[in-house]
C-alpha cells in the first residue's frame, strides 16, 4: 500500500459525493456522535456492537462480518471510506477489520471529522439507508495480526511498539485516564517494547504527518523499520493507528497488530512485564 492509496481528502470525498460506488463509512469512540451529525450520506459502524463479537472476546468472524457489511449495503467493489472524530482513532480500528477481510477498495478521509469540521464542512442528522447487499469476506489475513505467543517471542528480537500513554507505558495506569481503570490484572509494558504514543503520528488538524516525519519520528525513539513491528496498546484500536502509519502510509509489509493488547496481556500469568520508563 502507498499513501496515495490509503487516503484521500476532503475535495475528493465531495468529488465524489453521487457516487455509488463510494461508501462512507463513521465509526467513532462515542457512537452518539453520528446522530448529532455526519458526512451526508455516511453510514455508520458502532466498533463494540457490530465489529466485535457479543460473547467471546475477539473480532467478528467471516460469516458475521458479511452479514454485518451486507446489511449497511456495502458491497465487494464498492470504495470504503472510513472517518471518525480524534485523529480517526476508531476509524483506522474498522480499517484494520477491513483490510483484514480482504476489501480491496478501503481508504481513510485523513483528518477525520476533526479536519472536516474545522474546515468548515456542513454535517447532517439525516441518516440515507442503502439498500442490502450480498457481501462475500475472505478468510481472515494472519500477516497483519499478531497473537500474544508471537509477542512474548518477539522480546528482544523484534520492533515492539506500545502505543499507549506513557502513564499506561509506565505502569501509573492501566488504561486511558477517562476510562475505568481495570481493564488488566497488571499494569506496565512488554520489555523491550519502545514508547510512542498513537497520536504522535498526526497533526494539529488530525491528518497524518509526512512519510518522512513519520520515518524520522519512529528512528528517533529507536524503531529499526527494516525490522519486524509488533504495535500493542490496551484493546488493538489505538495500535491500529500506528498499524495504518507503518504498514499502509510508510509502505511496511513487516507490520502486524496485537490486538488482544494490554488488556489481554497484562492479565497473563507468567509473562514478563516491566516498569517504568
Amino acid at each position: 500500500m502507498s499513501r496515495e492509496n490509503a487516503l484521500v481528502n476532503a475535495t475528493w470525498v465531495e468529488e465524489h459525493s453521487n457516487d455509488p460506488k463510494v461508501v462512507l463509512v463513521e465509526v467513532d469512540e462515542d457512537v452518539s456522535a453520528y446522530d448529532r451529525g455526519h458526512i451526508a450520506g455516511a453510514v455508520r459502524l458502532d466498533w463494540k456492537s457490530e465489529l466485535q463479537d457479543p460473547v467471546i472476546r475477539d473480532f467478528v468472524n467471516k460469516e458475521q462480518f458479511e452479514k454485518l457489511l451486507s446489511e449497511k449495503g456495502i458491497a465487494n467493489d464498492d470504495t470504503v471510506v472510513l472517518y471518525g472524530g480524534n485523529n480517526n482513532w476508531f476509524a483506522a480500528y474498522a480499517y484494520w477489520y477491513f483490510v483484514l477481510y480482504g476489501h480491496e477498495q478501503v481508504r481513510l478521509l485523513d483528518g477525520g471529522r476533526k479536519k472536516w469540521e474545522l474546515d468548515g464542512r456542513p454535517l447532517t442528522a439525516e441518516v440515507t439507508p442503502r439498500p442490502a447487499t450480498s457481501y462475500s469476506a475472505a478468510e481472515a489475513r494472519t500477516d497483519i495480526r499478531a497473537f500474544r505467543d508471537e509477542v512474548i517471542a518477539a522480546i528482544g528480537s523484534k520492533n515492539l511498539v506500545d502505543v499507549r500513554s506513557p502513564e499506561e507505558f509506565s505502569g501509573r495506569l492501566l488504561a486511558p485516564a477517562h476510562l475505568p481503570q481495570e481493564q488488566s490484572q497488571r499494569a506496565g509494558h512488554v520489555p523491550t517494547a519502545k514508547n510512542i504514543p498513537w497520536a504522535r503520528t498526526a497533526n494539529e488538524d488530525g491528518t497524518f504527518k509526512s512519510n518522512d516525519a513519520l520515518r524520522t519520528l519512529y528512528a528517533e525513539a529507536g524503531v529499526d523499520l527494516t525490522k519486524d513491528t509488533i504495535a500493542y496498546c490496551r484493546i488493538g484500536e489505538r495500535s491500529a493507528h500506528t498499524w495504518f502509519a507503518l504498514h499502509e502510509l510508510l509502505d511496511l509489509a513487516n507490520v502486524k497488530n496485537y490486538d488482544g493488547s494490554w488488556t489481554e496481556y497484562g492479565s497473563l500469568v507468567g509473562v514478563p512485564i516491566e516498569k517504568g520508563a
